[in-house]
């Protein structure tokens, strides 16, 4: 059984940072691209960041260079540190996994809340 489970968020003030988790069973991770999305209040989720199977990553351009992606196949885990945040950030953050070569994200965790507030 495939699960992924995203921990690490939180309330944090603009400016601060968060590193959010997802640990991955039931899958060997290094065949998979993990991608991070969020749910803003109100929105549609949309895409955040992902690591590569390939070991490459994208960002979207609203959180490239504040935010980064990185993996340890290993210890099947996903972080995405997130520095100098700001209000719009605030959402529910989902990590989800897509097999290599296959088109969309085939398993998705239950979400962690991120709230960025003074």
């Amino acid at each position: 059984q495939v699960r992924l489970v995203e921990s690490g968020g939180g309330l944090v003030q603009p400016g601060g940072s968060l590193s959010l988790s997802c640990v991955v069973s039931g899958l060997t991770l290094n065949r998979y691209t993990v991608g991070w999305f969020r749910q803003r209040p109100g929105k549609e989720r949309e895409f955040v960041a992902s690591g590569h199977w390939n070991g490459g990553t994208t960002y979207t351009d609203s959180v490239r260079g504040r935010f980064t992606i990185s993996r340890d196949n290993d210890k099947k885990t996903v972080t995405l540190q997130m520095n100098a945040l700001e209000p719009v950030d605030t959402a529910v953050y989902f990590c989800a996994a897509q097999r290599a070569f296959s088109a969309g994200y085939n398993y998705w965790g239950q979400g962690t809340q991120v709230t960025v507030s003074s």
